[in-house]
């Protein structure tokens, strides 16, 4: 009995061992899902439509008392947990049209599946206060998801876009991304940015197909329906708008 009690240990410590020397891609990689907000860095763009990603990201950070960020794959990187799994937020410092880059570092590093991808991004084609998941598809002239459709070498990117539209007939379209919203838009908008943090925590859980039946429509804003993801209806975001921002701003 003490010979065989004896190996065990020996064994389990062999194993322990060997665990602690891993690397982070060594480690199953259904444990993992990425979360990547896009927008550009820099104070001068903190607050604009382009950088809703961003605004999303912070909340979703604060949402599971993520730790960061830290400099990691071209950008910034939080980590957490949310229901067992383990979460990554990255924003891309690479500025929009280059967020490719940081987003195919990250994927090829922990050897993601990508549909533990999701990319959370601006879209002046949807209406401000609509979200909109999509498993796949065209970039529909978001060119930093353009970017990552390319540098990943497919079109079947998870994504959840926040409506910033209407384009005003008369606007041009890169002057309209980097301005800042109205306070008028700004009133709307902050409660999708709650309600899409909690969505992604759902997409966590449920995955894509659930968050495209539940928020893929008006109805997700309509009195009582509310996303299940996160803590509660009062954990709302308390942070300076355009954290991310200023991160990148230190470094």
């Amino acid at each position: 009995m003490w010979v065989i009690t004896n190996w065990s240990q020996k064994l389990w410590e062999r194993c322990g061992r060997l665990l602690g020397s891993l690397t982070r891609a060594d480690y199953p990689v259904s444990v993992y899902k990425l979360v990547v907000g896009l927008g550009n860095p820099g104070k001068k763009y903190a607050g604009t439509r382009h950088n809703v990603g961003f605004e999303v990201l912070e909340r979703i950070a604060r949402r599971i008392d993520a730790s960061g960020p830290r400099s990691r794959f071209s950008g910034l990187l939080y980590e957490g947990q949310y229901e067992g799994t383990k979460l990554l937020l990255l924003a891309p410092g690479t500025f929009m049209n280059l967020s490719g880059r940081s987003v195919e570092e990250a994927v090829r590093y922990l050897k993601l599946p990508l549909e533990n991808l999701l990319v959370i991004c601006d879209d002046f084609n949807l209406p401000l206060g609509r979200v909109r998941f999509r498993p796949e598809g065209s970039a529909g002239g978001q060119r930093g998801l353009a970017n990552i459709i390319e540098q990943l070498g497919t079109s079947s990117v998870p994504r959840l876009r926040v409506g910033i539209g209407p384009l005003p007939s008369d606007g041009n379209p890169v002057d309209f991304v980097l301005g800042q919203f109205t306070g008028a838009e700004r009133e709307v908008l902050e409660p999708v940015l709650e309600h899409a943090s909690r969505a992604v925590l759902d997409w966590v859980q449920h995955g894509i197909r659930y968050c495209m039946d539940r928020y893929n429509g008006p109805r997700w804003l309509e009195p009582g329906h509310h996303a299940s993801g996160g803590t509660g209806s009062n954990n709302t975001f308390s942070g300076p708008r355009g954290a991310i921002s200023d991160f990148f701003s230190q470094e």
